[in-house]
């Protein structure tokens, strides 16, 4: 691998723009996720967080701004409303190294646990099942629920779905985990469940942007975070200064709400 993509970003987003019809919920957003870091984004309901990692992970179209994965700029045809990605095999190819934990857990009830976390190394990557079967075993162990592994998903809690939900993005190897809000449907007891499988994840040093209420949780575990405020970037910055020294009255008036509940 050269210097380039060696030391590029994993995710850069450049002046990002994505309305729905008049609504417009992105308005020139940029950000940068490096290699082994994590960047948090926060801020109210409706402020385009989950729009943003949605367009990351090519989910959703955006009208205007480039977004870059591993050095490679995603390639578009047509413009504003109009404009979709020029290649759905690169739109593929990346979304596969592009590994995203929803806030519902989307797991198939027709499989059990260990077919879920299976299923698309083996069909989507072709990867051998006995292969897959391994580091399948060895990811639900990780998160604390090997002992799942043959368990329907409706004989699962909340928190256990959610870290099956992670087992399944890791075994995907991505270069990257998009999490959008992973505790958000979750009881509070089991809230710590899945905080703790994060934690862990960040103190490996994987590249992660994480969608989170959870204002404890992005001062731990973040290298960078973001506040976002009606679809522009209010202000970013280490986590000691965000949260310890907001600049901002609006960030300041969110942190306090935040913290009040």
């Amino acid at each position: 691998m050269n210097d380039r993509i060696e030391n590029s970003p994993v995710i850069q987003i450049r002046g990002l723009h994505k309305a729905y019809g008049e609504l417009e919920v992105l308005k020139g957003v940029s950000l940068t996720a490096p290699r082994g870091h994590v960047v948090s984004l926060i801020g109210s309901s409706g402020s385009g967080k989950s729009t943003l990692l949605r367009c990351c992970n090519l989910l959703e179209n955006s009208q205007k701004g480039d977004i870059i994965f591993d050095g490679e700029p995603v390639r578009w045809k047509g413009t504003d409303s109009a404009r979709v990605p020029a290649d759905k095999h690169q739109v593929s190819r990346m979304r596969t190294r592009l590994a995203m934990v929803f806030q519902q857990f989307n797991l198939w009830a027709h499989m059990t646990i260990l077919q879920n976390v299976m299923e698309a190394p083996v069909t989507v990557l072709g990867q051998p099942r006995a292969e897959v079967e391994q580091r399948a075993r060895a990811l639900l162990d990780k998160v604390g629920i090997g002992n799942k592994a043959d368990a329907w998903p409706a004989q699962l809690s909340g928190g256990q779905q959610q870290r099956a939900a992670i087992a399944r993005a890791l075994c995907m190897e991505p270069m990257a985990l998009l999490f959008d809000e992973p505790t958000s449907a979750l009881d509070p007891e089991l809230q710590q469940e899945v905080v703790k499988v994060i934690r862990d994840l960040a103190a490996e040093h994987r590249t992660m942007i994480l969608v989170t209420h959870d204002m404890r949780l992005a001062a731990d575990v973040s290298d960078h975070v973001v506040f976002l405020h009606q679809g522009r970037i209010e202000e970013e910055g280490p986590p000691d200064q965000v949260f310890g020294a907001p600049k901002t009255d609006r960030l300041r008036q969110f942190l306090s709400a935040s913290m009040a509940n």
